[in-house]
């Protein structure tokens, strides 16, 4: 995709106007164990901190601890930490005045394939509000032209997808996923996580990556925009269970393909977590779940964990929470549950083997500074107490929410240690 000259100076400004962290992506180790980071990714273009977010980005760093670099890696991983770490969905998002900066007068597929402004945006939030990692400004949809799906994010429309697949023939042109070099269809991916990368280290935290699971991602293209019932994609999931046409399951083996080693390659840009979003699980019945969404899912994951087996992977089926059961053997090292299901009942579900990740309902962040703080505390009892589980929302950061929020979700989070502490 190429982009107007007239970004230029915009980058060059947002480039000058900061200071840069530095990172030599190697295994570091901490007072608790070592974490594997990938030693081959190259650091690249400097991105940096904007010269008016130095005094709260001098007190996060002041506050943090050295076991922080590694505490949401390690909750990840189902290991019990000292105190439960914390990141949001859509932490990089509208609700932020510095994101509408850009995001009211650049469209989005220039924000994200733009490494300066991609690093810009997903370290706006955590310089503000000191999550327990960083994740890349991206989107699920980024390497669908990696296959030759092409689409856009349209203001006010969403996305929008301009490849029709509706049958065998049409996923039988698509691009072997074997074959794919990401570096060179997707070369922005690995500016941007080398990047943040050695932002990460310098902020004393952790790095995630993220990918669309293989239904969605297969949905997404069918319906060529967001859909209400899904009804075309479904369809085609009936004409496959009767063998008149196997399109449907063709196309989403080849998206785990894709998927999986896409994961990979962001691992080997520097990404320390990987999450995977099943974000129209809510499209799905249990049957539809386990039939066609599931089993891509596990492959995509099984092709990371089979590469990279130190490196969790977060599984998250947005809507999913009705079949959670359906959920324990995704082969993912931790699941994320969204936040139409009780914590305390979701933490029985899945058992005590089955790391878990969440659930904040994100219309909490319109309420009081107590009701929020009474919510973080009552979601990390739920879960077991505090570092044995890893909080976030059942959803996105949603628009509108205020920004002071967000902070007092983060740092309650932080502080809390127990009822009896």
């Amino acid at each position: 995709m190429k982009f107007s000259s007239a970004l230029i100076p915009i980058i060059a400004f947002v480039s000058s106007a900061t200071h840069s962290y530095g990172f030599s992506p190697s295994l570091v180790s901490t007072g608790h164990g070592s974490v594997a980071t990938n030693s081959a990714a190259t650091p690249l273009s400097m991105s940096s901190a904007p010269i008016a977010d130095e005094e709260r980005t001098t007190m996060a760093s002041a506050s943090s601890s050295p076991g922080d670099r590694d505490i949401l890696i390690r909750a990840a991983r189902g290991e019990t930490v000292e105190r439960t770490p914390v990141w949001l969905m859509r932490q990089a998002g509208r609700y932020m005045a510095a994101f509408r900066e850009y995001s009211t007068k650049y469209p989005f597929r220039e924000r994200s394939e733009t490494p300066s402004m991609a690093t810009e945006l997903s370290l706006q939030c955590h310089r503000a509000y000191g999550m327990d990692g960083i994740i890349m400004f991206s989107d699920i949809l980024t390497p669908l032209p990696t296959l030759g799906i092409e689409f856009d994010v349209v203001r006010g429309k969403g996305p929008q997808i301009y490849t029709e697949v509706r049958t065998e023939a049409d996923v039988a042109k698509m691009a072997d996923p074997e074959t794919i070099n990401f570096d060179e269809k997707v070369p922005f991916i690995r500016e941007i996580l080398s990047t943040l990368s050695k932002e990460a280290e310098e902020a004393n935290t952790s790095l995630i990556g993220f990918v669309g699971a293989p239904f969605t991602l297969a949905a997404y293209t069918i319906e060529g925009k967001s859909s209400k019932d899904c009804l075309q994609t479904k369809k085609m999931m009936m004409a496959d269970e009767t063998g008149s046409d196997k399109a449907m399951s063709q196309f989403i083996d080849k998206l785990a393909v894709m998927i999986g080693n896409y994961g990979c390659h962001q691992i080997e840009c520097g990404a320390q977590v990987i999450q995977v979003f099943e974000s129209w699980a809510h499209q799905l019945s249990p049957k539809g779940f386990e039939e066609f969404a599931k089993p891509a899912a596990q492959k995509a994951i099984r092709i990371m964990k089979e590469k990279y087996p130190d490196v969790p992977v977060i599984y998250f089926a947005n809507g999913g929470s009705s079949y959670l059961e359906l959920q324990r053997d995704m082969g993912s090292d931790m699941i994320a549950v969204d936040w139409a299901v009780d914590m305390a009942t979701a933490r029985e579900i899945l058992g005590p083997d089955v790391a878990i990740s969440g659930n904040l309902d994100p219309t909490v962040l319109f309420g009081t500074k107590e009701q929020i703080e009474q919510a973080v505390r009552d979601c990390i009892d739920k879960a077991g107490g505090p570092g044995k589980h890893l909080l976030n929302l059942g959803h996105g950061v949603m628009q509108g929410t205020p920004e002071e929020a967000v902070g007092w979700l983060v740092d309650e989070c932080k502080r809390y240690r127990g009822k009896d502490a």
